[in-house]
C-alpha cells in the first residue's frame, strides 16, 4: 500500500538549533500512527512541519503524491487543503465569538466550499459523526456553553468537515480527565476507519498511543529512535528510552 503521507530525512531547526533531525515516516489512508515522547523530544515539530506551520531546512513531505516542499508558495496552502491539525487546546483553538455551526463550517467558507444551507449540513453531518446529538442542538452554542470534552469533540467535528484524507492530533486529550481522554482516542479510532483517513497522533501518553494506533514512533532530541507496531513496542522494546517510557506507564 503507497504512503498518504510520506516523510523523508525532514530536519527542522529555530534560530540555528536542531529541533528534529532526519525524521523518515510514511502513513497510508485508513492507518494510525502516533508519535510518543517526552517534551522537546519534536513531535509537534513534525506535525507543524507537515501542516506547513514551520520550515524545514533539509528533507522532504510528500502528501498525496505532491512533494510540499517543493510546491511553489502560493501553492501551498491548496496543497494542503486535505489535510487539518487538531491542537492540544479546544479552548484555544475554538473562536469564543462564533456559534459552534459556524466554528465547525468555517474551514468550507475559508476553502469557498458550498453555499449556507450545504455547510450547514455538512456541519450538522460532522457533529453527528463525533458523536454530538441530536446536532442541531449545538449548532447555536458558544464553545465555552460546552464542556472540555464537548470542545475537543467540536475541534474534530471541524477537522472533518472538509473530508480530509489526512488529520494531525496534537495532544488532543491534553487538559481531559480520564475517561474523556480514552474517549477522544477512541474516536479518533473509529474515524481513521469509518472516514479512512490516515491519522497522527502526536501524544507524550504510551497507553494512550496504544490504545489508538496500530503503530508508534518513539522520538528522543529530535530524532526517532524506535517504530513498530504497538504491541510489538509495549511488550518488547528494543530501545532503552522506549523501555523507560514503558516502565513509567502505570497497567501497561
Amino acid at each position: 500500500m503507497s504512503a498518504l503521507l510520506d516523510i523523508a530525512s525532514l530536519s527542522v531547526a529555530f534560530d540555528g538549533k536542531p529541533a528534529i533531525t532526519d525524521v523518515t515516516l510514511q502513513v497510508a489512508a485508513g492507518d494510525s500512527v502516533a508519535l510518543v515522547g517526552g517534551s522537546g523530544a519534536g513531535k509537534s515539530t513534525v506535525a507543524r512541519a507537515v501542516a506547513g506551520l514551520v520550515t524545514p531546512t533539509a528533507g522532504r513531505i510528500v502528501f498525496d503524491g505532491v512533494d510540499l516542499t517543493a510546491v511553489p508558495q502560493r501553492r501551498r496552502g491548496a496543497a494542503r487543503k486535505g489535510m487539518h491539525l487538531v491542537f492540544q487546546d479546544p479552548y484555544a483553538s475554538l473562536p469564543p465569538t462564533l456559534r459552534v455551526g459556524d466554528v465547525v463550517a468555517e474551514p468550507m467558507v475559508i476553502h469557498r466550499i458550498g453555499d449556507r444551507d450545504s455547510r450547514r449540513r455538512a456541519a450538522v453531518a460532522a457533529l453527528e459523526s463525533v458523536h454530538l446529538r441530536p446536532a442541531e442542538s449545538f449548532l447555536q452554542r458558544y464553545p465555552h456553553e460546552l464542556s472540555g470534552g464537548q470542545r475537543q469533540r467540536v475541534a474534530f467535528a471541524r477537522a472533518l468537515v472538509t473530508r480530509p484524507k489526512l488529520l494531525l492530533a496534537d495532544e488532543p486529550t491534553s487538559g481531559l480527565d480520564a475517561s474523556l481522554r480514552l474517549e477522544i482516542v477512541d474516536l479518533m479510532s473509529e474515524l481513521a476507519v469509518s472516514e479512512n483517513m490516515a491519522v497522527v497522533h502526536i501524544t507524550h501518553d504510551l497507553a494512550l498511543a496504544a490504545r489508538s494506533c496500530r503503530d508508534i514512533v518513539v522520538m528522543q532530541g529530535g530524532r526517532i529512535v524506535e517504530t513498530g507496531r504497538a504491541d510489538t513496542v509495549l511488550a518488547d522494546p528494543a530501545h532503552e528510552y522506549t523501555a523507560a517510557l514503558v516502565g513509567a506507564v502505570s497497567g501497561v
